[in-house]
């Protein structure tokens, strides 16, 4: 038996003793703790390079999973070197990485990781078990997304790894969560019905024909989905719902339910999002009585580049009706979720989702509350976030503010909402404001536009909830009502004459800015039009004959002699 001290599994933050065997490998924390063993038949590969802690052994199982122990010497690899291979006939391989500090390589899918490599030389590996999601983030960009410390069960376990795969910096205050890889260009696609017997003539045009050139992108991202076996690690999928509109993130998006995860596919996003993400699951009728809402609260939030969203909502109609069996055997069905689903649904769509993801999840749906009804007897009112229209449901310990931006406040944490109105205009007195203040000064919430007749619903519903409200519209409305009436009352036909312009100002005014450089026959029109009162007459004649332009002087007299009578026309 070969030991060795201070060695660190998978980044643990305690050393371990470290012992090989001829039938197998084990680990044990130095302050006790579980303990990882590896089965000898199991080990297909081994890695020997330079790390954080000194030396590393990187050893990939035949389940492909991969054990990364840190802290060794240099002088441990013969040891190490004759052990795997007497022991476990395996040569350990011994490798350098790349140290350039390039940031443009060639990537690699192995069988247990994908590999960054800068002149043929690993710069960084990433463990298949690591990626929790990947999506196209552009033309040529792919964005990878790795398990959170929260994702216990994100990948599941792999047979031969170790239990900590996924949440390995579960301390940590930092952690990467992201990497982009840009891709540019185009690549050819191989297909696997290529034969595998001797070459024969014409068979390199063959292959030609099969391989199949596409966007180098799309095929790293297709790959990547493959090995990483997104989607696919929870199992088949127990219900598919095909083309659900989703308000945020906008799109319509497949949905894809899994035994521990759901999956939203798109045309340019994907998503895998685990059921223990969700903290909040609301059912919200529309004031249209055509369609419903459902929103889900998710912690961590989704990600789509460096835009977050902490709710998916989902909009469906309330008329249309599914049938649909889960793909979940029956022994599964009376085990697991006995009570909890159901074998068949034909149902409207949205109970039918409703119902799979509380059977799934376990969360408890959240519905409007029944303490408050709209003046037009809905469960929402409509209103606005900034220049963001949208519907504020008040649900029994929360208000929630959809689609954009979604907007959650729990009724304990409000301190006094404030009913205000902005500007001082006539046409205001018909909306007004709420602005919803939380406790310790945690900031404010402002819901703007909403109807003068859902003021008393609303006031009853903080009033029934003691919450403190604090009215400033009560002056200003008893001031616009009074100044709208002495509006009224000193309206005369004389303050309702149309404006004339300038053939309201006196024939004496003159203009301090215009320069009477020359007496032009333009300047002498525009005083004789002025003299009759008909600023627009001479206009008028101009259109009535519009093959006069070319006319002598004389004629212009002659329309001056008509101008005066079309004006009395006008008049009559």
């Amino acid at each position: 038996m070969e030991s060795f001290d201070n060695i660190y599994l998978d980044l643990s933050k305690q050393s371990g003793k470290c012992k090989l065997a001829e039938s197998g490998m084990g680990w044990r924390p130095s302050g006790g703790g579980d303990t990882f063993t590896l089965d000898s038949s199991n080990i297909g590969a081994a890695q020997w390079s330079r790390a954080a802690k000194g030396f590393e052994l990187k050893i990939l199982s035949r389940t492909s999973g991969v054990i990364q122990l840190d802290g060794f010497d240099q002088e441990d690899f013969e040891r190490l070197s004759r052990a795997f291979k007497v022991w476990y006939g395996v040569a350990i391989e011994q490798r350098e990485h790349a140290i350039r500090g390039w940031n443009w390589g060639k990537a690699e899918f192995t069988k247990a990781e994908l590999a960054f490599n800068v002149q043929n030389r690993p710069a960084f590996e990433i463990p298949y078990s690591e990626i929790s999601n990947t999506n196209l983030a552009g033309k040529n960009e792919v964005a990878v997304e790795f398990a959170l410390p929260a994702d216990e069960k994100a990948n599941g376990h792999i047979e031969g790894s170790t239990k900590n795969r996924g949440r390995k910096a579960a301390a940590g205050p930092d952690e990467l969560v992201e990497m982009r890889f840009y891709i540019p260009g185009t690549a050819l696609k191989k297909e696997k019905a290529e034969g595998d017997g001797a070459k024969k003539e014409g068979s390199e045009e063959e292959g030609e024909e099969e391989a199949e050139e596409q966007n180098a992108a799309n095929l790293f991202y297709e790959t990547l989905m493959d090995k990483a076996e997104i989607g696919d690690v929870a199992g088949d999928t127990f219900a598919t719902f095909l083309d659900v509109l989703h308000l945020t993130p906008r799109g319509r998006f497949d949905i894809d339910m899994y035994e521990a995860s759901f999956r939203l596919r798109g045309k340019t996003y994907d998503y895998k999002i685990q059921y223990s993400s969700i903290k909040k699951f609301f059912l919200l009728p529309k004031n249209d009585e055509m369609h419903t809402l459902i929103v889900l609260g998710l912690d961590p939030p989704l990600r789509q580049g460096q835009t977050r969203y902490p709710f998916l909502v989902m909009q469906l109609k309330l008329d249309e009706e599914v049938s649909i069996e889960l793909n979940m055997t029956e022994e599964l069905l009376r085990e697991r979720y006995k009570d909890k689903l159901e074998p068949r649904y034909e149902e409207p769509i949205h109970q039918v989702i409703t119902k799979i993801f509380r059977g799934l999840s376990g969360k408890k749906v959240i519905m409007p509350s029944k303490d408050f009804v709209s003046h037009h007897g809905h469960s929402g009112v409509k209103c606005s976030i900034k220049a963001n229209e949208g519907l504020l449901y008040f649900l029994d310990k929360s208000l929630m503010f959809v689609p954009k931006p979604a907007t959650y406040v729990q009724i304990e944490n409000i301190s006094v909402v404030t009913m205000s109105r902005v500007g001082g205009a006539i046409s205001a007195s018909r909306t007004f404001d709420i602005t919803v203040s939380l406790k310790g000064g945690l900031g404010e919430h402002q819901f703007s536009n909403i109807n003068r007749e859902e003021q008393q619903p609303l006031e009853e519903f903080f009033k029934a909830k003691n919450i403190r409200i604090k009215n400033e519209m009560v002056d200003d409305s008893a001031a616009l009502i009074k100044a709208a009436l002495e509006n009224d009352d000193l309206s005369t036909d004389e303050d309702v004459r149309p404006d004339r312009g300038s053939a309201d100002e006196d024939e004496e005014s003159v203009d301090e800015d215009f320069h009477a450089d020359s007496d032009s026959d333009v300047a002498e029109e525009y005083d004789s039009a002025h003299e009759s009162s008909g600023s627009g007459s001479g206009s008028d004649a101009e259109m009535d004959d519009p093959d006069e332009d070319d006319a002598v002087d004389d004629e212009m007299d002659e329309e001056e002699e008509e101008r005066p009578k079309k004006k009395s026309k006008v008049g009559k």
